[in-house]
């Protein structure tokens, strides 16, 4: 499942001229990561939210495909579309995913350095409820 969060990330935080997009960091490792040290509940929920990502174009393009398969302007339009949506359920259904995304990206040492923030120190490991 790691590969469906990892493209529903991408595919909402893309690079831009001016900074780099998710895709630029260590996303797989992160994602690892929180896999181990994430609590299960919140685990299902970033998988649930990366499966509504991924089958919902119908819903936000009106085109039956799911959001993989999908060209690239129109995997931007939908998570666009799918980020400001009417409906609260289906933007928080994808919160975690932007969420997490969020978390990785701003971690980056690159993405801190553009902002002129020193890099994070290691994570020490000592705060574990397991």
């Amino acid at each position: 499942m790691i590969w469906l969060i990892a493209f529903a990330m991408r595919a909402m935080m893309p690079r831009t001229a001016q900074l780099p997009g998710i895709a630029d960091t260590d996303l797989n490792g992160f994602l690892r990561r929180m896999r181990q040290d994430a609590e299960p509940l919140y685990w299902v929920g970033l998988v649930a939210g990366a499966v509504l990502f991924a089958l919902t174009p119908l819903l936000t393009l009106g085109i039956p495909l799911p959001a993989f398969c999908l060209p690239k302007k129109l995997l931007e339009k939908h998570a666009n579309k799918l980020l400001s949506h009417p409906s609260y359920m289906l933007r928080q259904s994808v919160f975690l995913v932007r969420l997490s995304a969020g978390m990785c990206w701003g971690a980056d040492p690159a993405v801190r350095a553009r902002f002129a923030l020193s890099p994070y120190a290691p994570d020490p490991g000592s705060f574990r409820t397991s």
